[in-house]
């Protein structure tokens, strides 16, 4: 439903229509519309193997490794939640529930990028200067699905272009030695 209406006007009666229950057996089960927002998407999250895609990213030993991991991962991931992200950005300025579960998917990169981060700086292989919490900030805006979408949707990148020159450029941001072409 998120999907098909653009985040717009998925009322609790709807969902509990289509999953053939009362609206109260939704509420007792979820709560708020919030935490069904919340648990809609970390459930499409499992259906597309989330767990099974960060493998890499968390077997990584150093931060470079985590880094590469990380942005083939999400650049791989975006094309397979746009719809639903798509569907949340639409909404999310004026429905709490789903700026709600916008954010916690959100958080969940930026703990990703700020994992990263720590983990270069541990390495001594983040550039001097960088704060950990402004270059957390500023890998998470760069893997913002605004960005993806303008490089991709709007000037035709494919994934594999958008994967490589992504790496290329978080590295060459945040990777000492790395910041020549």
């Amino acid at each position: 439903m998120m999907v098909e209406r653009v985040g717009r006007d998925v009322r609790m009666g709807d969902v509990a229509k289509g999953a053939g229950v009362s609206r109260q057996a939704v509420y007792d089960h979820f709560g708020s519309r919030a935490e069904l927002m919340v648990a809609t998407v970390r459930y499409g999250d499992n259906v597309l193997g989330l767990g099974e895609r960060l493998r890499r990213y968390r077997a990584a030993v150093d931060g470079v490794e985590r880094l590469e991991a990380y942005v083939e991962f999400w650049g791989r991931y975006i094309p397979e939640i746009y719809g639903i992200a798509r569907a949340l950005l639409a909404e999310r300025e004026t429905d709490e529930a789903v700026a709600a579960a916008w954010d916690d998917r959100m958080r969940a990169v930026y703990d990703a990028c700020r994992d990263i981060i720590e983990r270069l700086g541990r390495d001594g292989t983040l550039v001097p200067g960088w704060p950990a919490e402004e270059a957390a900030d500023l890998l998470w805006t760069m893997l913002s699905i605004r960005n993806w979408e303008s490089l991709t949707r709007e000037r035709g990148w494919s994934t594999d272009q958008y994967v490589d020159r992504m790496q290329d450029l978080t590295k060459r941001v945040f990777v000492r030695g790395s910041e020549e072409p």
